[in-house]
């Protein structure tokens, strides 16, 4: 158990270290890319297959195409507020965009 909590954390800290690393480089492209890493997605869905019946875990899957469109619309937003406002700002609104979207999300498919 020690060690399982041990290799995610590994994972997770050389995941953010890397997206670090890239925002401060000039690899454009993959600072970019990073934020919608896959292996983040790969690691979860096997977390989610050793703990979840069939049911639950297409129902998770499911749910989570919502929250992928969603994490895409709000890096649009913040691709687009950026015209006219400060990046932390276009940040700000654009999760709270989000936010009001999960929960319409989750009210409709309720």
């Amino acid at each position: 158990m020690i060690l399982d909590y041990g290799l995610k954390f590994i994972i997770g800290g050389t995941i953010f270290v890397l997206m670090s690393y890239f925002s401060e480089s000039k690899l454009l492209f993959l600072s970019g890319v990073i934020t919608f890493i896959p292996i983040m997605t790969l690691i979860n869905m096997g977390m989610q297959m050793r703990s979840m019946n069939l049911k639950e875990f297409r129902t998770t899957e499911f749910n989570a195409i919502f929250g992928a469109f969603g994490a895409v619309v709000l890096i649009l937003f913040v691709f687009i507020l950026t015209n006219w406002i400060k990046p932390a700002y276009a940040a700000t609104i654009s999760v709270a965009l989000y936010i009001i979207y999960m929960l319409l999300c989750k009210h409709f498919l309720q």
